[in-house]
């Protein structure tokens, strides 16, 4: 597999500087910011490659902190286009799940019942409405959406270009950007009628993809926070030496843990498509959001005032680690529906299942 390297000195990126062309030097390669002079890259797993292995590159994209679609390509766009039927573009690719937009069919059927519009001749849509907060729009080949057409769920490609751009941003400086479209033809060659689940599927393949990039913030975070307090010193000692901060470091790393056990188990359920999927990932997303704060609270307090300057690499994992936390479902959003993915008969199953 080709890899495609740069590196640079400059810890942050602002986010109208993003350019991901020069990520993609060819179809299967994403290259990562580096803060070294060694060779290091995040290959994009190949499409055959199991969730496990994929999730496991987009944790460590989430370590470094890669500023391209990584997540949103590998673990979501790929896959449903995939089970849609389409081929897969090259390239950097990002989603949409927007049930609120107004769909017609463009050549309404001769023989329709009911109003004009709500069937057709053949798939080709009429779509207006906004696609808000969409990650790295801007620079994808391809936006992957998901919608409810009068004739049920659809999955449709778009080229960013085509609508009338937003340019928006998270606390991190990525790209999130809204998708103005108004009548929009979408040639039926571009739409796929979908299942429902593939549509429910897609909303856990994005919680998960938020959960994984997560779980290696999380990890950075501990690394940094490791190291610093292994290196300062104060009143002749090493921070780490202070029980105090043995503490918060205890519980900092048992929080990068828990999240990352909770990632690595939603992996073999989504792989296989069983009905456990729905909870591992409710469980997953859950818990990464919930922990977010708390590491990023601990790795700052133990940072010190440098932990919040542009000169440190800490602000890289924790504005994306407070960001990714909000994106795709909280977790309160993700706690009401763990509850509800499981019942007094269900629950002791569902949490002694082996993968």
């Amino acid at each position: 597999m080709n890899t495609h390297t740069i590196h640079t000195d400059t810890p942050a990126i602002p986010a109208d500087d993003y350019d991901t062309t020069a990520f993609y030097a060819a179809p299967d390669t994403i290259a990562t910011v580096t803060h070294t002079t060694a060779p290091d890259a995040v290959p994009l797993p190949s499409p055959s490659a199991s969730t496990a292995d994929v999730l496991a590159a987009v944790r460590e994209a989430g370590r470094r902190a890669v500023p391209a679609p990584f997540a949103e390509t590998a673990l979501v766009a790929r896959p449903l286009l995939r089970r849609a039927g389409f081929p897969v573009p090259d390239g950097p690719l990002s989603y949409a799940i927007a049930p609120e937009l107004t769909i017609r069919y463009a050549h309404p059927a001769a023989s329709a019942v009911g109003s004009a519009g709500c069937s057709g001749e053949n798939d080709t849509l009429l779509v207006s409405g906004i696609l808000r907060r969409v990650p790295w729009a801007r620079t994808a080949t391809a936006v992957i959406v998901l919608a409810t057409a009068p004739s049920g769920p659809v999955l449709f490609t778009l080229a960013p270009d085509r609508a009338v751009l937003t340019p928006g941003g998270n606390l991190a400086g990525e790209p999130r950007d809204d998708l103005h479209l108004t009548a929009l033809e979408i040639p039926a060659s571009q739409v796929r009628r979908i299942p429902r689940h593939l549509l429910d599927e897609a909303g856990h393949r994005a919680a998960l993809a938020r959960a994984a990039l997560i779980a290696g913030a999380a990890e950075r975070c501990t690394e940094l926070t490791v190291a610093h307090t292994a290196a300062r010193t104060q009143f002749g000692r090493p921070l780490s030496r202070f029980q105090a901060v043995k503490q918060e470091q205890a519980r900092l790393i048992e929080e990068t843990a828990l999240v990352g056990a909770a990632v690595q188990a939603a992996a073999a359920p989504l792989d296989t498509g069983s009905p456990a999927a729905a909870f591992a990932v409710a469980a997953a997303k859950t818990q990464a959001s919930a922990s977010a704060a708390e590491i990023a609270r601990i790795a700052h307090q133990l940072h010190g005032a440098i932990g919040i300057t542009q000169l440190s690499p800490l602000h890289l994992a924790t504005t994306r680690l407070w960001s990714w936390r909000d994106e795709d479902g909280d977790e309160n959003s993700w706690a009401v529906r763990l509850a509800r993915s499981v019942t007094a008969t269900t629950l002791w199953p569902a949490l002694t299942a082996t993968p």
